[in-house]
């Protein structure tokens, strides 16, 4: 076959045939049970670390900055690799990659719950989330591959649901464990949960046939050091101030390095992030709300967890609980939008989240160390929950629905780029805002400004909702 740079290439062979597994791993809930327990490992692990922050930070002496990046490391490789991860699935076979995957975050789990020194963590993490990368793009394309019919649409509703739970369930399983264990235990978990699937998925997955494609290295290089470049940049003007020499640097290397990222998406046959997915308005503006939204949350979920047992004193396990009524409510709108969306278009629900999302953090905002739980942090979790239920669904329903069939695993990868590199950014935006705010007698100035900035990010998700997607009459005749 001929390539687009105009290079003659044999077409990879399909893989030959396997063995039949047993019947027990043939068995539908076996197979739907491999994917999304790894799609639950690594959804979770977005998260779980949130609540042990406190004992990680005193175990191996980490800053607030440093804290940050237990999570952003994770988000950073996790979100920048995931496409290139999605591409590994099409050459080498989506059940081979999803089991490398696996295989590989299961290690790095258990090097992560090994770690003495902070370096040690964030490396660990940083291949937690390249693993992660590998393995989630292919899961979804194995459940098309071994579902059917009604089959299929019951088995992608239960990954969605797990995904879209999967964080806000780290938080309460987060608590558990380092409370009745260690902190390492939000790592160590993984390792026998992670060994019993990569058993399992060999024998239960159905392959897939594999594809000729190119790697678009450059790109992925580009796109995850100008995001790591941006994120250190802001993440040190927190604690150093906007003057500092390396942070000036730091932002000059992600306008050089997010430049260059473009430019070679532009350039390059077979591109990691086909530019031409924001050419359509109501498509370019979704991925924005779930940029802005994500960062908006992530970072509040950051400083709530410091909070909860910094300034009321709670200890991992009840401020792990103390994110239920967040978890409860974001999984029953989860599972009512989809009976709303036909009646009132993704414009209304979008717009109706976002603004919960936006009363919810202003609430936050207004935050004191005397409040406690039921007066100050209640109803704010309540709103997020709600709001964050209702966004995602439709507006991933928006940006399928403007694309063939064909490019529905592009536009749906992008998705989940933006998503989480909209995470990694809010969140280091938010230590930058706290390390400007607070001071050693007032942490919770820091806290409320961050929580405003926030408010910022859902505000602008709002605003942006309201003027690109189109209202349902419009969505129906294609329009908008």
């Amino acid at each position: 076959m001929t390539t687009s740079h105009g290079r003659t290439t044999a077409p990879l062979e399909p893989l030959a045939p396997k063995a039949a597994p047993p019947p027990f791993l043939r068995r539908p809930g076996v197979v739907l049970a491999v994917i999304v327990g790894c799609q639950l490992m690594i959804a979770v692990d977005t998260s779980v670390v949130t609540i042990a922050l406190p004992r990680v930070r005193d175990g191996l002496g980490l800053s607030t900055g440093g804290l940050a990046w237990i999570q952003n490391s994770y988000m950073l490789a996790f979100g920048g690799l995931l496409l290139l991860g999605g591409r590994a699935g099409d050459v080498f076979g989506r059940r081979r990659a999803f089991t490398a995957g696996l295989v590989a975050f299961t290690a790095a789990s258990l090097l992560a719950g090994l770690a003495t020194a902070g370096w040690f963590l964030l490396a660990a993490r940083a291949v937690q989330g390249a693993a992660g990368a590998v393995a989630a793009p292919s899961g979804m394309a194995l459940i098309a591959t071994n579902f059917e019919g009604p089959a299929r649409v019951r088995a992608l509703s239960v990954f969605s649901a797990v995904a879209g739970a999967g964080g806000a369930v780290g938080m309460v399983a987060g608590g558990v464990l380092t409370e009745a264990v260690s902190w390492r235990w939000v790592f160590f978990v993984n390792v026998p949960v992670g060994l019993v699937l990569a058993l399992l998925a060999p024998r239960a997955l159905g392959e897939t046939e594999r594809r000729a494609g190119r790697f678009d290295v450059p790109g992925a290089a580009a796109a995850v050091t100008g995001m790591t470049s941006l994120v250190y940049a802001l993440i040190r003007v927190g604690s150093d101030g906007w003057g500092d020499g390396l942070a000036r640097a730091a932002f000059a290397a992600a306008a050089v390095l997010l430049t260059a990222f473009v430019a070679i998406e532009h350039r390059v046959g077979q591109p990691l992030m086909p530019l031409w997915l924001f050419t359509a308005r109501a498509r370019a503006g979704s991925y924005a709300i779930l940029a802005l939204v994500v960062a908006s949350m992530f970072g509040s979920f950051f400083f709530l967890t410091q909070y909860l047992q910094q300034q009321l004193g709670y200890g991992p396990l009840r401020a792990g609980f103390a994110f239920l009524p967040l978890v409860a409510l974001q999984f029953a709108t989860v599972r009512t939008v989809p009976r709303l969306l036909p009646r009132l278009g993704a414009r209304t629900i979008v717009v109706a989240g976002t603004l919960l999302i936006v009363v919810g953090l202003a609430g936050l905002s207004r935050l004191s160390a005397g409040d406690g739980y039921a007066a100050g942090v209640l109803v704010p979790f309540m709103l997020l929950g709600m709001g964050a239920g209702m966004v995602i669904l439709p507006l991933n329903a928006t940006i399928l629905g403007s694309v063939t069939a064909e490019h529905s695993g592009a536009a749906s990868g992008v998705a989940q780029a933006m998503l989480w590199s909209g995470g990694s950014f809010g969140s280091a935006v938010m230590v930058t805002v706290y390390g400007s705010a607070a001071t050693e007698a007032d942490p919770m100035r820091g806290m409320d400004a961050a929580y405003a900035t926030g408010a910022v990010f859902a505000v602008a998700a709002l605003v942006t909702a309201l003027i690109v997607l189109p209202g349902r009459a419009a969505a129906a005749r294609g329009t908008g």
